[in-house]
């Protein structure tokens, strides 16, 4: 018999429970008017992904449960639709992640996630115990198994729902986004259960919480693991899959969503993950420090495709060292994409710390000091018009500078939100040229001038560190590939280059400990799934 199962790729807000429950009710009335007869739902999304230390709060669950049978009792105007919903459960003394299957206003079975992922951004073993049952519903005469997520990347629990008679496998997911990752999840899904003989709906959160951000890109494959539906990418999306007898029918064109590339999936997650920064957390603006260089720019376009023109304010704080060619080309990058721009000199207040610190400094030839006051001087003005106006700042650091510590606590560092945190410099250009390639508003000479903080005459990123090719590429093979010093100079880098760099990475952990929260990309940020020592006497 003919199945209609609805994915409904929701972007929930973390404790949000009022506003996610409208958006899945709502979800389920656009299905139930197109005439579903399942709808799943993303993992944890009455609640938000991932709540983390929430969970601990025995108040959070009661307020869920609260939220949860209301949210029941709604959804009996859909009358046999059968809903998967996916809510924390505190029963016995023990803490679950639960997905609960609903019709016509009843509960008719909970299912437990039984795979905790503990490694990477995630800590699951912290908050909940582990299912051990399998959970199987029967509509129209097809039989249907409910994993969570983790459970489908190892073949025990997609086996056991298969075992009790599963055709097709409904799978919450809370998959956060890091590039080809969408691959990694089809090759996962291929070997733990279309090899069992089951087809699938992976069903993903859209959204950004913090510095993660996730994705969408829900799918279905078929029994033979091809793909017969995906949602889009970071965008809300709801789809209805026909499956007969067990198997997925591709409908209409469209159905499956075009496949982007990295630098379109990378741009479209930054600015997802910047507006719901913003927007989540209330603020009614950002205010980011334009310099006429990349990382700004590139911050700007993401700001702006984000949240708007009129949400977005730039500030250019020149110093003596500042080039004619960064106010020209900082001028023309705002005029075409129509921000506020305003120039506030620093001249006066580098003067002034200069003469306070005149005495101290005597005798003394100028070096780091001077530059890092120019660049605190504007942290502080920024951090100043946050205040007045209740904007939040927007870093303008890059992943590779975050590594060697090429950036300033208390100056360039300081702000709410670091849009490029994970991204390498290697990769800053190409987002750019992938922009670009949109609408032309990054100008030609910032894209190919060589970088430069400009805090002393006639200075570029190069006079500090090796070509950015160099350092990004030993920078992911030791920090996100956990590859040896060893192999990485069998890989045919220098070694004075290799040792600089990776001794840098080491030594300024303490800086980021000290840097805002920002969007991962890679499958190895600094943040969550980076948690080295900051003393430490271990070099390798």
């Amino acid at each position: 018999m003919t199945v209609h199962v609805a994915i409904a790729q929701i972007n929930s807000t973390v404790g949000d429970l009022a506003g996610n429950a409208d958006k899945i009710l709502d979800a389920c009335r656009r299905a139930h008017e197109g005439g579903a007869d399942i709808v799943v739902t993303p993992e944890l999304s009455l609640v938000g992904y991932p709540p983390e230390d929430l969970l601990l709060r025995p108040s959070f669950y009661a307020k869920t449960a609260i939220a949860f049978d209301a949210l029941v009792a709604s959804l009996k105007a859909f009358a046999g639709m059968h809903v998967v919903l996916c809510h924390p459960v505190s029963q016995g003394g023990e803490r679950f992640n639960a997905a609960s299957v609903v019709c016509d206003g009843a509960v008719l079975a909970t299912y437990f996630k039984s795979e905790l992922p503990n490694d990477t951004v995630f800590d699951e073993k912290r908050y909940f115990s582990a299912g051990k049952d399998a959970l199987v519903f029967t509509v129209k005469g097809t039989r249907f198994g409910v994993n969570i997520c983790e459970d489908t990347w190892f073949p025990r629990a997609p086996a056991r729902a298969r075992a009790a008679g599963a055709d097709v496998l409904l799978i919450p997911n809370g998959s956060p986004f890091h590039m080809v990752k969408q691959h990694l999840r089809y090759d996962m899904m291929r070997a733990n259960v279309c090899a069992q003989g089951m087809s699938l709906v992976y069903a993903n959160l859209v959204g950004g919480q913090d510095e993660l951000v996730f994705d969408g890109n829900s799918f279905v494959l078929d029994s033979q693991g091809q793909v017969c539906a995906r949602l889009a990418h970071c965008a809300e999306d709801l789809q209805i899959v026909r499956f007969e007898n067990g198997e997925p029918v591709v409908g209409a064109a469209g159905q499956v969503a075009a496949e982007l590339s990295v630098e379109a999936q990378v741009y479209q997650t930054l600015v997802l993950g910047v507006r719901d920064y913003v927007r989540k957390n209330g603020f009614p603006s950002v205010v980011i420090g334009l310099s006429g260089g990349v990382d700004s720019a590139l911050t700007v376009a993401v700001a702006v495709d984000a949240l708007g023109a009129d949400q977005v304010r730039t500030v250019m704080m020149p110093s003596p060292y500042t080039a004619e060619i960064s106010w020209i080309d900082s001028r023309e990058m705002v005029r075409r994409v129509g921000v506020r721009y305003d120039e506030i000199p620093i001249h006066d207040c580098f003067a002034a710390y200069r003469s306070t610190l005149a005495q101290e400094f005597k005798g003394l030839p100028e070096d780091t000091a001077e530059e890092n006051i120019q660049a605190r001087i504007r942290g502080t003005i920024l951090m100043a018009l946050s205040n007045k106006f209740g904007s939040i700042v927007l870093t303008t650091g890059n992943k590779s500078e975050m590594a060697v510590g090429y950036c300033t606590l208390y100056g360039d560092m300081a702000g709410g939100f670091a849009v490029l945190k994970d991204i390498a410099k290697t990769l800053v250009y190409r987002l750019c040229a992938y922009r670009n390639g949109l609408s032309d508003i990054i100008p030609e000479r910032i894209l190919t001038r060589p970088p430069s903080a400009e805090l002393r005459p006639d200075q570029t990123d190069q006079d500090s560190l090796p070509p950015y090719e160099v350092l990004d590429a030993i920078m992911q093979m030791y920090m996100e590939e956990n590859v040896s010093i060893a192999d990485i100079l069998d890989a045919g880098f220098r070694l004075q280059d290799v040792e600089r760099i990776t001794r840098l990475i080491k030594i300024n952990e303490y800086k980021r400990r000290q840097s805002p929260v920002g969007i991962r990309v890679t499958h190895r940020a600094f943040g969550r799934d980076w948690r080295y020592p900051i003393t430490s006497k271990f070099r390798e």
